[in-house]
């Protein structure tokens, strides 16, 4: 993939006018990646034969930002109904542990899932806060995880050998939404507003450190806060081309909405944890005048897979979804290669090397992918579409 990713990218500078597929509809985006030739599938070439064994999901499914849990768990039980109607000697259970997205409450929860010996490997966390709440526990329990969205750089830095980052960390998404807000949206002058999470406060300072001289003012915010009029008057204040706001859509969304009650024109910018429909739905008329930075990849091209996702749960992948299948998929291609318990899990990702639908992976020994990619994304008619990738 990243040969094929290389040849996209190429593309991706020169045909910022495709107006795309799967209903996106914008009139200046980059093109979407296709599949490559040799993406991991699932399905594997359906002679695999094992005993019962489980994966796992453990992340936010009924709590705050829900929705963005949900696209991974959903994503990730898409890989597993393909592996099990094409392997009936190889049945593999996804089970479901639901964090509520808590620091607080995913050590509990974790806790459950490690003394559950036929686990083999885990889907998650999505949120950097509660991974680092867990992290230890995985790492006693010998459990290997693959995160598809918790971004914190610091997680691969704990000297935990089972856990792994299937997508960029923040120290490549806040250069990143540095670059496309100066660049592309040639604001000169950028507010970073942060909430008080792991996530927040670790994307903020990478950002802030990205910008320099272009940060015109910076406040915080807090989980659950709704009113949001001292900061919205701070950014009036400094009248900004930019708002960059990193946090989740919870927040994002009333925030959004205040600063445009209020008359601020400046573009509104979100990081992968404030892309989801939630926020255009919260968000009001202020999400006609919002971007989002996510290193996750465009699945508008993935055409066997939208298409699979789109017949299973009658609406079109959302972030992180594919990365939630393809790591998935890896897991599967362990227990198919006849991994049946977690030290041997946790050897063959180590050493895994091998194309998916979004990357190449092949990780570090700290866990972390040697390549990444940070894309850029907007509202427009009311959907979030792609725009352009950022390098």
């Amino acid at each position: 993939m990243l040969a094929a990713a290389g040849a996209i990218s190429l593309s991706a500078c020169t045909a910022r006018n495709d107006s795309g597929s799967g209903g996106e509809s914008a009139g200046s985006q980059a093109a979407a990646p296709s599949a490559a030739a040799d993406a991991a599938d699932p399905a594997g070439d359906g002679k695999a034969q094992c005993s019962p064994v489980s994966l796992a999901y453990a992340g936010t499914i009924n709590g705050a930002n829900a929705a963005l849990g949900q696209n991974i768990l959903d994503g990730a039980k898409l890989a597993v109904d393909q592996h099990n109607k094409a392997n009936p000697g190889c049945q593999v259970k996804l089970e479901q542990y639901d964090t509520e997205g808590t620091p607080d409450k995913a050590p509990g929860i974790v806790n459950q899932m490690v003394n559950t010996p036929a686990i083999l490997g885990v889907v998650g966390l999505p949120f950097s806060g509660e991974s680092k709440a867990v992290g230890n526990i995985f790492n006693g329990a010998g459990l290997v995880t693959i995160t598809p969205s918790a971004t914190g750089p610091g997680l691969s830095q704990n000297g935990w050998k089972t856990f792994f980052r299937g997508l960029g960390n923040d120290n490549t998404q806040g250069p990143a939404a540095a670059k496309f807000m100066t660049g592309e949206l040639k604001a000169g002058k950028v507010c970073v507003i942060k909430d008080d999470s792991e996530y927040g406060t670790g994307l903020a300072a990478a950002t802030v450190q990205a910008l320099g001289d272009k940060v015109a003012c910076q406040d915080d915010v807090k989980t659950k806060q709704v009113d949001f009029s001292a900061v919205v008057n701070k950014v009036k204040n400094a009248n900004p081309d930019a708002v960059f706001y990193s946090g989740y859509y919870q927040e994002g969304a009333p925030f959004a909405q205040q600063l445009n009650d209020a008359g601020v024109k400046a573009k509104f910018v979100g990081p992968d944890g404030v892309k989801d429909d939630e926020f255009v739905k919260g968000a009001g008329d202020a999400a006609a005048n919002a971007y989002f930075t996510c290193p996750c990849v465009p699945a508008d091209q993935f055409t066997k897979f939208t298409d699979a996702y789109q017949a299973a749960y009658q609406k079109a992948p959302g972030t992180y979804s594919p990365e939630a299948y393809d790591i998935a998929t890896i897991f599967l291609k362990g227990v198919d290669a006849g991994k049946k318990d977690r030290a041997s899990m946790l050897d063959f990702v180590k050493n895994y090397d091998g194309q998916g639908l979004t990357k190449h992976f092949k990780w570090d020994s700290h866990g972390e992918l040697a390549q990444t990619t940070v894309w850029a994304y907007k509202v427009d008619k009311g959907k979030i579409v792609r725009d352009t990738e950022i390098k």
